[in-house]
């Protein structure tokens, strides 16, 4: 039976899950607890692995099968070996240098894109990636990765939320777009004031937060699926957690710069935890099906790591950092690198058994069509039974919803051995956090 081989392209997710790794070994580290990897220059990369060896190299995956041609696969490339580098003792410089490559061609990608359809949503997208250039180019020159959390922060953002304004296109308003694009370019400018003038840019920065965060959640279809079931449900709670802790960081910079203590520790992980790492967990079972070309079917089980996810962080912010526990904000980091390890575990698992399934039913409505037409002497029906299987096999290897086509001659077994095969599998996203 033929079957669909995973893509070149799935190399390129390694250097990104190691990159996940050593930073959860840097998290681990820094909340003073035993870790794998005990090396001091992966605890001082911790926010930069996780924001752009991991996320940042994902989204340009993403964004490179979105293109569709082999020069986009330089983003991703070179956002995974810096982050690569940034594990071994090479000058880190080196390592920012590649990283600034990939995050810079990432910008380059979205013009084409912006070209097809030239969407607000893709220039919102594109208007973070430069945040992600500037930050990269300020962290060369020198300054303190404190300084530019924001920066980070606003990249993962504006991708974030201008992919939302996409999902949602068909319930807002016609100028909805021009509006979220007007706040993006004014959290953008907040940013600029921050650097040059703190105790102004960062107050402004949380407000535009707070603002931007309310009038997506009112108008995110994740409202009306809280009330549905399964998975669509499951995604709907992500997402509106994830909006609630994208407000509790503004809230926290509304009062000023947090560069150090426990408004930083708590801005961080409200940030790239409760809100990215949430609209991941949301999207998962888009994500490897449109790299990979595997199905990621969700499970119930799904719920485990997310909610231990949002309850480690209450523990370590609103318990921990509030009240100025440390016991609290290590339990909850502890938790928080358990929630993510046993939810990308999930996911994985969740894929391989799928994808196994979907082969062994497959072959055994080979086998079993192939019996039918042995026994009533058609090779002409055998044959076409062989290429519906296969086909079968190819489509699930795709994601795709297929339904075989019954053999020619009529046979009313092969016929329901084949229509029993219909498979369903979410269809292929264009964008990473859908």
């Amino acid at each position: 039976m033929a079957t669909r081989q995973i893509p070149a392209r799935a190399v390129l997710l390694l250097p990104a899950g190691l990159a996940l790794l050593a930073g959860l070994d840097a998290a681990l580290l820094l909340l003073g607890l035993p870790a794998p990897v005990t090396t001091g220059y992966i605890a001082d990369a911790h926010g930069y692995l996780m924001t752009l060896g991991f996320v940042g190299a994902l989204i340009a995956l993403e964004r490179a099968v979105a293109l569709g041609t082999w020069w986009g696969y330089l983003s991703p490339a070179a956002l995974g070996i810096g982050g690569l580098l940034l594990m071994t003792p090479v000058p880190r410089t080196l390592a920012l240098g590649l990283s600034f490559v990939g995050i810079a061609a990432m910008c380059i990608n979205y013009i084409p894109l912006w070209r097809r359809n030239r969407d607000e949503a893709v220039l919102i997208q594109m208007l973070g990636s430069v945040l992600a250039v500037v930050a990269t180019i300020l962290l060369v020159a020198g300054l303190p990765i404190r300084v530019l959390v924001p920066w980070l922060a606003g990249f993962l953002i504006l991708t974030i939320c201008g992919e939302r304004l996409e999902l949602a296109r068909l319930a807002l308003a016609p100028r909805d777009g021009d509006i979220l694009l007007t706040m993006s370019v004014s959290i953008a400018l907040s940013l600029v004031v921050s650097l040059m003038w703190p105790m102004v840019g960062y107050p402004l920065l949380g407000a535009m937060l707070i603002v931007m965060t309310a009038w997506l959640a009112s108008r995110d279809v994740a409202r009306k699926l809280i009330t549905t079931t399964g998975s669509r449900r499951f995604m709907a709670a992500c997402m509106l957690a994830s909006y609630a802790w994208l407000a509790v960081a503004g809230s926290v910079w509304l009062f000023g710069p947090a560069f150090e203590g426990t408004r930083y520790d708590a801005v961080i992980h409200t940030t790239f935890l409760g809100f990215t790492m949430s609209m991941i967990m949301a999207h998962a079972t888009t994500i490897l099906p449109a790299v990979l070309r595997r199905p990621l079917p969700y499970r119930t089980f799904m719920w485990v790591p997310a909610v231990l996810l949002h309850a480690s962080l209450l523990l370590r912010v609103w318990i921990g950092d509030g009240l100025a526990l440390p016991w609290a904000v290590t339990a909850g980091g502890l938790l928080n690198v358990i929630a993510l390890l046993l939810f990308f575990g999930t996911a994985v698992t969740s894929s391989v058994l799928a994808s196994r399934t979907a082969a062994r039913q497959a072959e055994e409505r080979k086998a079993k069509a192939a019996r039918k037409a042995e026994a009533a002497g058609d090779d002409t029906a055998r044959g076409e039974v062989d290429d519906a299987a296969d086909s079968t096999a190819d489509s699930a290897a795709h994601g795709r919803t297929t339904a075989i086509d019954p053999p020619s001659n009529g046979d009313d077994a092969a016929k329901m051995a084949a229509q029993s095969s219909k498979i369903t599998i979410p269809t292929h996203p264009t964008n990473i956090t859908r």
